[in-house]
């Protein structure tokens, strides 16, 4: 297998974990046999100081034409501008655009040596395997008219939700199907009774839970699910909603894992390359420290190998190896450890192994 990957570091801790994420997946290719090849590209706000974009097209044209996607992070107080034009988000929002990603998916799944580490009492997060589906390409941050105008002297702000039905239909279409592999129900979030965006979801949804009569469906507030999500998490399966809630739902489900830096994603659409990234942020006070937490990247390398190429027995791997090196108390500051980004790394490269 030869896979073709461009790395996108970033800002801030993006290059450090990064570069964890890649020596495991070059000890990958060494223990399955197999040829992976690496091209690195700027985003976010390093490439807004080197271009004045925060994505390229040359970088856009680079992950077309790749197997798949590896992302760091972008942003960090240097471009914290809220007035400036060209924002470091903007690269995360162009490629997904550009690379029709509809998708983010992201697993919670608490690690069993790490249950004291979570602030939520160890029998609740105990047996948690929940996947969360956040739709990428409509709703708020894609929506127009978005302007700042001023009406009878008085400045205001507007963003637009919009979703059309096609939208609505594909992620819910892919959480059921991601459903049949797992325990087969499926939550769809919406807040359908204030939002008309919202009752189009809650109809669609009806509508498609109908073709999949082996799935279970429940409709549920966005605001109870929020509370769902701390008091019952143990209660979901595949969880599946709208770009804003799911943007705020998902780093709320990372606190059952104990800290951001465990959760890997991937952003994936019809075909082409997808996106794999960890869900926390650049992190700048820690950048350049050997301090990040490595293993939500070295996971998303994992959900690389098992979305992007394909390759299932060497993701399995890859998470099986993450696992026992957490319980063999390889662990950051983040989860209760003293142990460097490199310490951590090179543990789970020693244990990447065939089963």
């Amino acid at each position: 297998m030869h896979g073709r990957i461009v790395l996108l570091p970033g800002d801030g801790v993006g290059p450090e974990v990064v570069e964890s994420a890649v020596k495991v997946l070059e000890s990958v290719a060494s223990v399955f046999v197999h040829r992976f090849s690496f091209t690195t590209r700027l985003i976010g706000g390093c490439s807004i100081d080197a271009s004045g974009s925060a994505l390229t097209e040359e970088t856009l044209s680079a992950c077309k034409t790749s197997h798949a996607v590896l992302l760091g992070a972008v942003g960090g107080p240097k471009w914290d501008d809220p007035l400036a034009k060209v924002r470091p988000e903007q690269g995360l929002l162009g490629l997904r655009k550009g690379l029709g990603l509809y998708a983010n998916v992201r697993p919670v799944k608490p690690h069993r040596a790490l249950t004291e580490v979570t602030p939520l009492k160890a029998e609740y997060v105990k047996g948690v395997d929940l996947l969360v589906l956040r739709e990428l390409t409509g709703g708020l941050y894609f929506g127009t008219p978005r302007l700042r105008e001023v009406v009878n002297g008085k400045l205001r702000a507007i963003d637009t939700m919009e979703y059309y039905q096609f939208e609505i239909r594909r992620i819910l279409d892919l959480a059921f199907r991601l459903a049949r592999t797992r325990r087969k129900k499926v939550t769809s979030v919406d807040k359908a009774n204030v939002l008309e965006t919202s009752r189009l979801w809650r109809q669609t949804a009806s509508e498609l839970g109908a073709e999949y009569p082996d799935v279970v469906l429940e409709h549920m507030l966005v605001d109870t699910a929020s509370m769902r999500l701390i008091s019952r998490p143990g209660a979901f399966d595949v969880l599946v909603t709208e770009n804003m809630f799911g943007d705020i739902l998902t780093d709320e489900a990372s606190v059952l894992a104990g800290s951001m830096g465990m959760l890997p994603s991937a952003s994936l659409g019809d075909g082409g390359p997808g996106v794999f990234e960890p869900i926390h942020g650049s992190a700048p006070d820690i950048a350049g420290q050997g301090r990040a937490n490595p293993v939500g990247t070295i996971l998303s390398a994992a959900m690389l190998l098992r979305y992007g190429l394909k390759l299932e027995a060497e993701a399995d791997a890859v998470e099986r190896a993450v696992d026992e090196a957490i319980a063999g108390g390889y662990r950051t500051a983040d989860i209760g450890g003293d142990c460097a980004t490199a310490a951590v790394t090179d543990s789970v490269r020693q244990r990447i192994r065939k089963s």
